[in-house]
């Protein structure tokens, strides 16, 4: 299996599996002098961490503690590769006996097996959800850096089974259930959580994240477009579906005079761009959004083949999120710190800025 690393300069490797003895990664390319230790690790961790998302979330209980291994001394980063693990302690992998001769709809089961001729059945293995544990923890390092340039990121759910949100507070979003930037939502989305899983099964919905303060001209004009950029990142998460710069799928619909964003001397009127021109940032916030189908995993019935072809019917069991947010949103927020710190370093690589 190839693709575990993630960035040019600044780069993410990840390693482990939904019920192997734990997960982990190494970060290389990042500059000596960041300010670094575990706390900043786990405070991003633990916004991901099963049980983070009231009745949304799988009553898996995983503490997540992270040990960083290397590349830091005194509470700085060396300049080093930086080495970090995460065990898992709360496996129970015999949930999955009853179905390791079965393929699961919507989940990996059938491209994995189709691809490899053998697949971990245990939650999915490398395709299961848990091993954004190690993004987060690679992009938390990543947002320490961009936090020295400046540089802030938000995620923030805009909406949730179908019910969008009427504030967009994305700062105070951080403190409030399922991180919604609307207070007045929340109620309906918590009833609307409740009725979907007394039915047995899931929602979906979408994830707007934010970076706030990147300089002008971070981007390469063609194939590393910086919104290109993004959108790989982004849609490399295993349940996002598309993927939204500015103005997004509106933008198909509007007219030129509507979604150019107007200049004045004070600098634009608008950002439909969602922060990028011609691939290069243009030093706006960058808006993103990402569109998340529900939890595959539901305790309906559901019709499927065993591995050898023959029809069947499937009743998932287990412990399973009702909906990925609102632990998908620290794990999208990582995924843009990462791609923003590497484009920062190649930037500076190409010595176009000091």
């Amino acid at each position: 299996m190839s693709g575990n690393t993630f960035g040019s300069i600044f780069r993410l490797t990840t390693f482990g599996e939904s019920h192997g003895p734990g997960l982990g990664g190494v970060v290389d390319g990042c500059p000596a002098g960041i300010p670094l230790d575990e706390s900043m690790l786990q405070l991003e961790l633990d916004k991901r961490k099963p049980g983070q998302g009231g009745l949304a979330s799988t009553a898996r209980k995983e503490a997540d503690r992270v040990k960083i291994l290397s590349g830091v001394f005194e509470g700085k980063t060396t300049g080093t590769s930086i080495g970090f693990s995460i065990p898992n302690t709360d496996q129970r992998s015999h949930d999955y006996s009853t179905i390791k001769d079965v393929f699961r709809p919507g989940h990996a089961d059938y491209s994995f097996n189709a691809k490899y001729g053998f697949r971990d059945y245990r939650g999915g293995g490398r395709s299961s959800g848990r091993e954004t544990v190690s993004r987060v923890a690679g992009g938390a390092i990543a947002q320490e850096l961009l936090r020295s340039e400046g540089v802030a990121i938000y995620a923030y759910t805009v909406e949730l089974g179908g019910i969008p949100v009427n504030a967009y507070d994305y700062e105070g979003a951080q403190d409030r259930p399922y991180f919604s930037p609307d207070p007045d939502i929340i109620d309906a989305w918590h009833e609307r959580v409740k009725d979907v899983k007394s039915q047995g099964d899931t929602l979906g919905g979408v994830v707007e994240v934010r970076a706030v303060s990147v300089p002008a001209g971070l981007g390469e004009p063609v194939f590393d477009k910086l919104d290109a950029r993004l959108a790989y990142a982004l849609m490399s998460v295993g349940a996002v579906k598309a993927v939204e710069i500015g103005s997004g799928m509106n933008a198909s619909c509007s007219l030129g005079s509507l979604n150019n964003d107007p200049i004045g001397p004070e600098g634009f009127l608008s950002n439909n761009a969602g922060g990028i021109l011609g691939g290069i940032s243009s030093g706006q916030d960058i808006v993103a959004r990402a569109f998340i189908k529900p939890i595959p995993s539901i305790s309906q019935e559901q019709s499927t083949v065993t591995t050898d072809g023959k029809a069947t019917s499937i009743t998932i069991g287990g412990r399973h999120d009702i909906a990925a947010i609102p632990r998908i949103n620290p794990v999208l927020k990582a995924m843009m710190a990462l791609t923003i710190a590497d484009m920062l370093l190649l930037d500076r690589r190409l010595g176009v800025r000091d």
